[in-house]
């Protein structure tokens, strides 16, 4: 599947960028953790690239966790 080129992506397509199942990011956003999420209205959820990017590069028991940092 390609990686989305949009700025605000969904849960779903935040997930296809990070590698992880959509129910995770669910999960961890729930728990108030993972990488920061924007609701739009009151159900839509977007994930902004940028965010995404800095948490991939984070060092932290979350990804750990998943299995993104050993």
């Amino acid at each position: 599947m390609p990686t989305p080129t949009k700025e605000l992506l969904t849960t779903k397509e935040a997930a296809v960028y990070l590698n992880l199942h959509p129910s995770t990011l669910e999960k961890w956003r729930v728990k108030g953790v993972g990488p920061l999420a924007c609701r739009l209205g009151t159900k839509a959820i977007r994930y902004r690239r940028s965010d995404l990017d800095a948490f991939a590069f984070e060092d932290t028991d979350v990804q750990r966790e998943a299995g993104h940092v050993r």
